[in-house]
């Protein structure tokens, strides 16, 4: 969320950040509503001190034995509170309205982000490893033989609908080894701290992190008003919510392993085959909560974190710098790491780590005391998938296949597997 008082002294600020982004102005309307709440507080605090005025000279003409005077007052005073309640009512609405605006407001793109309309506008930055050469047409995930038997498309979509899949042996082996070693390597070599929270949550924290109010149809809701998690992101951010902190305990650096659900609103005829688009996934999510004067440097470093899981499974990727126009509604700058999926011969997202500024700590209210005494300030927020599971699953089904319908496995996963280097035709593990 945006501060009104910056927006009142960089008005043409917010609209040049909001166009970049292809978003319409919003300072005038913004500064509009901003007039006629503050139009409302001082008419009710000028009411108010009349009141107390009156409200006082009601016992002067008491002592005095005035009694029509008294009388007066007492009618005066009755009138003023009368229309002070609604000065207040009118300046809570007010206030409210302002507020409800402000949340609809994307943040603001960093200026060296590139300038752009979609994902076609994205900037590459780097890349790592060679896509394999095959002797064979590669096969996408759902299609080769021995990750086919461990998947059921079919028996999913009986249960719970399409964009739902159910995972058993050999694959569904390798889906929970995926995460095991995603944590492992970020609590036990990167510092992150292991957490597990729920999956459910309330208004406020889907608040926090930015997915409402404006984005309620991308995620599901239980008939008692719990939100189901989109992404783990936004418990780990919000466990700050409402705090202030020391200074000295900043960076707090954050990882969860959970399921994930996002209603897909608006993906309709996109990725409708395999596992690549679902309702219902598992995510290792990064989140770091920083000093200000250190959060492009903590976003350079969630990058590195999670590019060098996919360099550990021996996956190639390209990392991108998103455009203005493709950024998250929460985001300053992403970096999104696409992974290479022979099937499809493309690359494709499997990570976006971003950094939010106190875009976050603002709708949160999660504040540090700096070390020198100075007031309080907001704190700086990151988050990054390190990695998504399902699509992690896929690439390295898809890079590691054989002719044969087998899969080669990774040598980072086999501790993990006992041992097993291979999933084979037939959906099991050799």
């Amino acid at each position: 969320m945006h501060d009104i008082k910056w927006i009142r002294e960089h008005p043409e600020e917010l609209d040049r950040g909001l166009a970049r982004r292809g978003a319409e102005p919003m300072a005038a309307r913004i500064l509009a509503l901003d007039e006629q709440r503050r139009a409302k507080i001082h008419e009710a605090e000028t009411l108010k001190a009349e009141a107390n005025a009156a409200a006082k000279a009601i016992g002067r003409a008491k002592a005095m034995g005035d009694e029509a005077e008294f009388a007066r007052l007492r009618a005066e005073v009755a009138r003023k509170k009368a229309e002070l309640a609604e000065l207040e009512r009118a300046a809570r609405e007010a206030d409210q309205a302002l507020r409800d605006l402000l949340l609809t407001i994307p943040n603001l793109p960093l200026p060296d982000v590139p300038d752009g309309k979609d994902e076609n506008d994205n900037v590459e930055i780097r890349r790592w490893g060679t896509p394999r050469d095959f002797d064979f047409e590669p096969r996408e995930h759902y299609e080769i033989a021995g990750a086919a038997r461990g998947m059921d498309f079919a028996t999913a979509a009986r249960l719970s609908g399409s964009r739902f899949v159910i995972l058993s042996g050999g694959v569904a082996r390798i889906h929970r080894a995926l995460a095991q070693f995603m944590l492992d390597v970020h609590v036990n070599e990167n510092g992150l701290t292991e957490t597990w929270t729920p999956v459910l949550v309330r208004d406020e924290a889907m608040i926090g992190t930015g997915q409402l109010p404006k984005f309620a149809e991308d995620s599901y809701q239980t008939t008692n008003g719990w939100w189901l998690i989109p992404t783990a992101e936004v418990t780990l951010t919000n466990m700050v919510a409402g705090q202030t902190l020391d200074a000295a305990d900043l960076p707090r650096r954050l990882v969860a392993h959970t399921e994930c659900f996002r209603s897909e609103a608006g993906s309709a005829g996109k990725d409708t085959a395999g596992m690549l688009r679902q309702h219902q996934f598992e995510k290792v999510e990064m989140v770091s909560i920083t000093h200000p004067d250190l959060s492009l440097e903590e976003h350079a470093r969630m990058t590195r974190l999670a590019e060098d899981i996919l360099e550990r499974l021996g996956l190639p990727y390209r990392t991108v710098v998103l455009c203005t126009g493709d950024m998250g509604f929460g985001a300053q700058k992403t970096h999104d790491i696409e992974v290479w999926l022979p099937g499809q011969g493309k690359y494709r997202e499997i990570s976006s780590v971003s950094v939010c500024g106190e875009f976050q700590a603002r709708r949160m209210n999660a504040r540090f005391r700096p070390e020198d005494g100075g007031r309080p300030a907001y704190v700086h927020t990151l988050n990054g998938s390190g990695l998504a599971v399902g699509r992690t699953l896929i690439a390295v089904l898809e890079n590691g296949q054989e002719a044969d319908g087998s899969v080669t496995l990774p040598a980072a996963l086999h501790p993990y597997l006992g041992g097993k280097t291979r999933l084979l035709a037939d959906g099991t593990l050799g």
